[in-house]
C-alpha cells in the first residue's frame, strides 16, 4: 500500500512539473519578467512547484 501511495505522488509531481514547464514556456520574456522569472529558470521553478504537490 505504501509503495502505491509513493508512486501515485511521484506521478502527480511529474505531471505538475510538466504542466508548469509547458505553461511558463508559452509566456513571452516580458511576462516572465513581470513575475520575476527568466527563461533559464523555468525548469527550476517547475521543480520547486512540483515539490509542493501532495
Amino acid at each position: 500500500m505504501l509503495l502505491w501511495g509513493f508512486l501515485a505522488r511521484q506521478i502527480r509531481r511529474w505531471h505538475a512539473y510538466n504542466r508548469t514547464v509547458a505553461e511558463l514556456s508559452t509566456l513571452d520574456d516580458r511576462t516572465l519578467g513581470d513575475i520575476n522569472i527568466v527563461r533559464s529558470e523555468i525548469r527550476a521553478v517547475a521543480r520547486r512547484a512540483a515539490l509542493h504537490v501532495v
